[in-house]
């Protein structure tokens, strides 16, 4: 059986046609779960390294063999009657530290693969963020399509990986309970251009770790199709009569577009995409550094800007890391204290769950009053339309310039604009998508499941 999967960056869901008819994958009571994933187990951090008499040891042996392996190399060299090349002590002992310390992350890695494997100690979605929360310890991963895009240290890939297949198979078996059939096949939506680092190279990356996070989770067979194509897809449905269309997708993560030919009982065309790698995520990193990084300092005391980033910045694992290693001590108060309990473990995702519901609320209502108690007790911000206004205009412009560039490239005028995805619920993006093309009708999809649809309507034609 196959399923259509949109993998998401803020949010996942899954479904399929079943005797015609769509059938959501349900997990719990809800018909999609936070793209989270929450391991008790710790991932291994290099900075964690550390010479116990163990690894002592280890050191010593290895710096045997280097000494060894140089008496070697200079009694051959004179043999040729050749200078020898040699090595100080310093350099042998920073070269053996260096193998010990590989050494040791291939075993953590190991050790935290067979965790991670464990798959009953898993979990996903607002659970995974309670669970984390609760816990004082474990590891929780948000928003990981995030990251298949950027360069990766070979460690961090396979655990990045493996994130991915827990979140799969999380998707296939509750799907194969729900339907009582194996499902072994599916279609996985997929961004015009993933956020990423090395531009369309990181795209390659993160389909290969789709691709092989999918087999490893029990998917036999798996097609990708464009975010903004499944859209189409689901929007060709209801559409009697022939029509060119452009499909405006505006997920967590990214922002998609694509000019299609639709409806009258033939298959859809899609004649050109573009892409924007912004989304949601960046609206609340947006509304952190606008309204709430203030208060711990920004703009006012001797802190880089980019730490203020890192802290906002749940989805992004090393930037994370960089910001929790920042040493604070020294910053004065009430900055100071407020930067150290920043870091402690859950602060950063409680600050983002506080950056998204503000924009939420805004989005709808002038004024919002967010509590900022699990940083010092009775600090909150008064946060109004204006000021989320103020945060967002840098995406509300790029989305504008993109507009502009899909407007440019069409020979002709569609005759509608299909608008979906999680962000387009907020009235600012509908206004500007709207203002970019205000001679022709806006039709609102389903802004959470508009792209399953379509993607489960392509798994039923396989």
């Amino acid at each position: 059986m196959y399923i259509g999967i949109d993998f998401g960056t803020s949010y996942s869901a899954a479904a399929a046609i079943i005797n015609g008819k769509l059938c959501m994958v349900r997990f719990g009571e809800a018909e999609q779960f936070r793209t989270a994933v929450f391991f008790p187990e710790l991932v291994p951090d290099p900075n964690d390294f550390a010479l116990t008499p163990e690894l002592e040891a280890q050191l010593e042996a290895q710096l045997r063999l280097a000494r060894t392996q140089q008496r070697q190399q200079a009694a051959a060299a004179a043999a040729r009657g050749q200078a020898p090349v040699s090595r100080s002590e310093d350099e042998l002992r920073h070269e053996a530290l260096r193998v010990v310390r590989r050494q040791w992350m291939e075993d953590q890695t190991r050790e935290a693969t067979a965790s991670v494997a464990s798959f009953q100690h898993a979990l996903f979605g607002e659970d995974a963020v309670e669970g984390y929360l609760d816990s004082g310890g474990g590891n929780l991963i948000e928003s990981p399509k995030s990251m298949f895009g950027y360069r990766l240290d070979p460690q961090v890939r396979k655990v990045i990986v493996h994130i991915a297949t827990h979140i799969l198979e999380h998707i296939r078996l509750t799907a194969s309970k729900q339907f009582g059939v194996p499902v072994r096949g599916a279609v996985i939506g997929r961004p015009v251009e993933f956020r990423s680092s090395m531009g369309a190279q990181g795209s390659e990356q993160a389909i290969e770790i789709l691709r092989e996070a999918a087999a490893v989770a029990g998917f036999d067979h798996v097609i990708f199709l464009e975010e903004p194509a499944a859209a189409a897809m689901h929007y060709h449905k209801s559409l009697e009569a022939r029509q060119h269309a452009l499909i405006v997708d505006i997920g967590g993560g990214t922002t998609d577009v694509a000019h299609a030919e639709l409806g009258g009982g033939v298959a859809p065309n899609i004649a050109r995409s573009w892409g924007l790698p912004k989304g949601g995520t960046d609206l609340d990193v947006s509304v952190s550094l606008h309204s709430f990084m203030p208060l711990l300092g920004k703009d006012t005391i001797r802190v880089p800007q980019h730490q203020f980033v890192e802290a906002a910045s749940v989805h992004n694992l090393p930037k994370q890391r960089e910001f929790r290693k920042q040493n604070y001590r020294l910053v004065p108060a009430p900055y100071g204290a407020r930067l150290r309990a920043l870091q402690e473990l859950g602060a950063t995702t409680r600050l983002n769950q506080v950056a998204e519901r503000t924009k939420i609320t805004l989005s709808g209502s002038p004024h919002y009053r967010a509590e900022l108690d699990f940083i010092e007790p009775g600090l909150a911000v008064e946060a109004s339309s204006e000021d989320f206004n103020t945060a967002i205009e840098s995406f509300l412009n790029q989305l504008e310039r993109t507009l502009a560039t899909v407007r440019g490239d069409l020979d002709a005028l569609p005759a509608s604009v299909f608008l979906t995805g999680g962000t387009s619920r907020s009235p600012q993006i509908k206004a500007r998508v709207e203002a970019s093309f205000p001679e022709i009708p806006l039709v609102q999809g389903d802004p959470s499941l508009g792209v399953v649809s379509g993607l489960a309507v392509a798994a039923s034609e396989i």
